[in-house]
């Protein structure tokens, strides 16, 4: 089968809304499409992965609401929001899968989330009741913040962005806890909180807490995140 010109990469939508639509943010289909892919949104509810993964180039695994906790052992707290079992369900299966495959998977805040807690590893259920607040990963009610992040010399991250430090736009309440067993940590925030993790026996899979949709159209910085995912998916 000869090599496609432009790489084909699933996006994971958002959930069901109150009108039964299944949707996502424009950004990120931007920031694919910038990058030479084409997305193709996967929303929850799919079932044929063996389908779905014979068809991709590369994968993103988008943010939104909150996993249930139930899914690592956590607790309920106050401030959830946006449980979706079927969002969860779907998600968590596909995370496994890309876990178990050479297909190149970028993950993006509750993306990062799903991969850790689909391969083992646990969230903390609300950042501010563990790491305070000298850090904002987001501001009231739940709205973007910019913070600086030092990321680790050496990993793909830092090889992909092209440096150690960097001010990234985030958006979230929980992070990962516990890290599961064959990812690393290479990005922190000040207050400690993992912002990224990657899986070095994985072909290319690169997880973030933060959102980078939200500025790659106006920092190239954020952008290479997804310029490497669509050249690693041509290679694919």
């Amino acid at each position: 089968m000869s090599r496609r010109p432009h790489p084909l990469i699933g996006l994971t939508t958002y959930g069901r809304n109150a009108d039964n639509r299944f949707h996502l943010p424009a950004e990120y289909i931007e920031a694919v499409r910038r990058a030479g892919g084409v997305p193709l949104l996967i929303a929850p509810g799919e079932s044929r992965l063996d389908s779905l993964f014979g068809t991709l180039d590369a994968l993103v695994l988008t943010g939104g609401g909150d996993l249930d906790p139930g899914h690592y052992g956590g607790r309920a707290h106050d401030t959830n929001y946006g449980f979706d079992a079927e969002r969860d369900a779907a998600e968590m299966a596909i995370a496994r899968a890309a876990l178990g495959s050479t297909l190149p998977t970028l993950g993006i805040c509750r993306g990062e989330q799903i991969l850790n807690v689909a391969a083992g590893g646990t969230l903390i259920e609300h950042l501010p009741d563990e790491v305070g607040e000298s850090v904002l990963h987001r501001v009231p009610p739940r709205n973007p913040v910019a913070h600086d992040i030092d990321i680790t010399p050496g990993s793909t991250l830092a090889t992909v962005l092209g440096r150690t430090a960097c001010s990234i736009a985030s958006w979230h309440h929980q992070a990962v806890r516990r890290v599961a067993d064959g990812f690393v940590v290479v990005a922190r925030a000040a207050d400690g909180t993992i912002e990224a993790i990657e899986r070095p026996a994985h072909r290319w899979l690169v997880a973030v807490q933060w959102h980078p949709e939200l500025t790659a159209a106006t920092d190239p910085v954020q952008q290479r995140l997804f310029d490497a995912l669509v050249a690693e998916a041509g290679r694919h």
